[in-house]
């Protein structure tokens, strides 16, 4: 029962863990030379710290970032090369997909000079208000987003938890100790301005959307429809249900808002971002969910009973698809 034959026992070919721009990756790099090991570890990049200036650790977490990208920091057009420098590192590390953890994606524009103007105020110490807070982390993922087209990344926007509500159990425990809830606040029609403002410049990559909350379905099922194109296919699309979702009747849900509003047949399929090994399991039970799902509808006669179309489309969700829209090489 160790974690490789865990992982070689359950038909593992390649994983993406979960990894800050200021990360070495020395271990990915120890396991890409261990020919024990044939399973792929890829890095997936996940700039949060880099995002949140509001944080009281935002300035201890920007002298690490200047330190390991060789940029001096000292604006906001600094920040952008020391991350474009740690992207491109990550590429040849065989990066190709981003994740990003939001309050909800907030689209509030500001000119260069004010962005400049509120990052050299974090950096001298001072505090931020909320619509600055709002402004810079808009900047920043125009500033990413338009980073990840060109190097033909898939960004991930995850988004609808509030955090740590329990403040004696906060106090006593930490941060993310199972005292977190579903956030309602996600409004539509930022998002939509958001991935707008990256597709009027031919700039938009390859999106995943998960929302926490499965009232954010519907919504994102229509925003999907207005940025696709023939680069890929489900160019934009919905991710799976996670965390309070992660459960029959909100896989189900999600996939069919799905299939009823966008292209289920190109859906990447379960996404496990738990950090245990034995969460393995949970694509067996999505793939089962899914194939009942399927055979109810060819049942009902609501699908057409093709067995070698169904088959491509299972295959496809299961696996194939992701292979193919995150550019894995396997």
């Amino acid at each position: 029962m160790t974690v490789r034959n865990i992982i070689k026992q359950s038909n593992v070919t390649l994983i993406c863990t979960t990894d800050d721009p200021v990360d070495s990756l020395e271990w990915h790099k120890k396991i890409a030379e261990d020919s024990t090991f044939d399973v792929q570890v890829l890095p997936a990049w996940r700039p949060d710290k880099a995002m949140n200036i509001e944080k009281i650790t935002y300035l201890d977490y920007i002298g690490q970032l200047s330190e390991v990208s060789g940029v001096e920091i000292k604006t906001f057009a600094d920040l952008c090369a020391a991350l474009s420098a740690r992207m491109d590192f990550f590429a040849s590390m065989g990066c190709s997909v981003s994740d990003h953890g939001l309050e909800y994606v907030m689209y509030k524009p500001a000119f260069p000079e004010e962005i400049e103007e509120i990052f050299a105020k974090r950096l001298a110490g001072d505090a931020v208000t909320r619509e600055e807070e709002l402004k810079f982390k808009t900047a920043f993922m125009i500033f990413v987003g338009n980073e990840y087209a060109k190097r033909d990344w898939v960004m991930q926007l995850h988004y609808g938890c509030k955090r740590d509500n329990n403040t004696p159990m906060f106090d006593k425990l930490g941060p993310d100790t199972g005292y977190d809830c579903i956030n309602n606040y996600a409004p539509s029609s930022e998002i939509a301005d958001y991935l707008n403002s990256l597709n009027a410049n031919g700039k938009l990559p390859k999106t995943i959307i998960y929302s926490l909350n499965p009232n954010d379905n519907q919504a994102i099922g229509t925003i999907l429809g207005c940025f696709q194109d023939s680069t890929a296919v489900a160019k934009i699309q919905q991710g799976s249900a996670w965390w309070f979702n992660d459960h029959k009747t909100g896989m189900e849900d999600q996939m069919i808002s799905l299939a009823n509003l966008g292209n289920l047949s190109g859906f990447v399929g379960m996404l496990t971002d738990s950090r245990s090994f034995l969460s393995y399991t949970r694509h067996d039970y999505f793939r089962r969910i899914l194939c009942n799902l399927i055979g109810n509808w060819v049942e009902n006669g609501e699908f057409p009973a093709e067995y070698e179309i169904l088959e491509e489309i299972v295959r496809g969700i299961c696996y194939n698809n992701a292979v193919n829209y995150f550019g894995f090489k396997l």
